[in-house]
């Protein structure tokens, strides 16, 4: 009747909060959520989402799943799904996304990759690319 199988529960994103008026320097990491209210000078690296406040501010690098910015963000931000941009945003430096979603108003001055946007073609196709261009 009762077997000695795992049943474990899935794990819960942890959520980690940087509260307002509130400064790091240094690196985090973590495998759940960061919600940035305060200063973080540093990199911070996250399986999760990361999202800076309307006060949040970090300088340095951040590596995350997605991320919502409302804040200030300088440095290099790599986000391999969603970054999504408020309106009250200011963001400079450079930006390695999946896909990217901007308000109007906000403030992007970054040099900017997309990943998987590009195909490349091989030389047999740009061959051929070339060819019917000309003809």
């Amino acid at each position: 009747m009762f077997s000695k199988e795992n049943h474990k529960k899935p794990k819960a994103m942890e959520r980690n909060i940087l509260a307002k008026n509130t400064k790091i320097v240094g690196d985090l990491s973590s495998e759940g959520d960061f919600r940035i209210d305060g200063i973080l000078e540093g990199t911070l690296t996250t399986k999760g989402r990361v999202i800076i406040g309307s006060d949040g501010l970090i300088k340095g690098k951040v590596l995350c799943e997605n991320a919502d910015v409302e804040g200030k963000f300088s440095g290099e931000l790599q986000v391999n799904k969603i970054l999504t941009i408020k309106a009250t945003a200011s963001i400079s430096g450079d930006v390695v996304i999946g896909k990217l979603s901007v308000e109007s108003g906000a403030s992007f001055n970054a040099t900017c990759a997309m990943k998987g946007a590009l195909k490349e073609l091989n030389p047999d196709e740009q061959q051929s690319a070339t060819e019917e261009k000309t003809a």
